[in-house]
């Protein structure tokens, strides 16, 4: 799926990527998280490459592995091509701002790898299929 970096579009992308999971056996559970998880990408993109323009494009691509064991997600900008610091440790201070969406991708996926671009960022989180399947009453 094409985005533009429109916080308007955090919702449909979200929701689009936690009914993929579903449909490929994670529980509701994982496919929040994978939900959550590509939401704060979303934001660090917006926020941080993309310095707030609201008409900059993102590529999202998800997909499962040819063994249908986990999905993979491959969040692709054209920013500045900075990557983020590491993760912060479990113990923010609820009062400083930053730093929250890094440790949940570090906790709720398997694997986070950032590969820079000749222009911008790949970022692509991995997670592995566990759990009873969604529950398709909420859809």
């Amino acid at each position: 799926m094409k985005i533009a970096s429109d916080p308007a579009n955090l919702a449909g992308a979200r929701k689009r990527l936690e009914a993929f999971a579903c449909e490929h056996g994670f529980g509701s559970g994982a496919a929040g998280e994978i939900g959550l998880c590509v939401n704060e990408a979303l934001t660090n993109i917006m926020r941080h490459a993309y310095a707030g323009a609201v008409n900059r494009p993102i590529e999202i691509e998800a997909r499962m592995s040819s063994d249908g064991s986990a999905m993979h997600v491959r969040i692709r900008d054209w920013g500045s091509g900075v990557r983020p610091p590491p993760a912060p440790s479990e113990n923010l201070h609820p009062d400083s701002p930053g730093g929250l969406g890094l440790l949940c991708m570090g906790k709720m996926m398997d694997q986070v790898r950032y590969a820079p671009r000749a222009v911008g960022m790949e970022l692509t989180l991995q997670k592995g299929r566990a759990g009873d399947e969604c529950d398709r009453r909420s859809e």
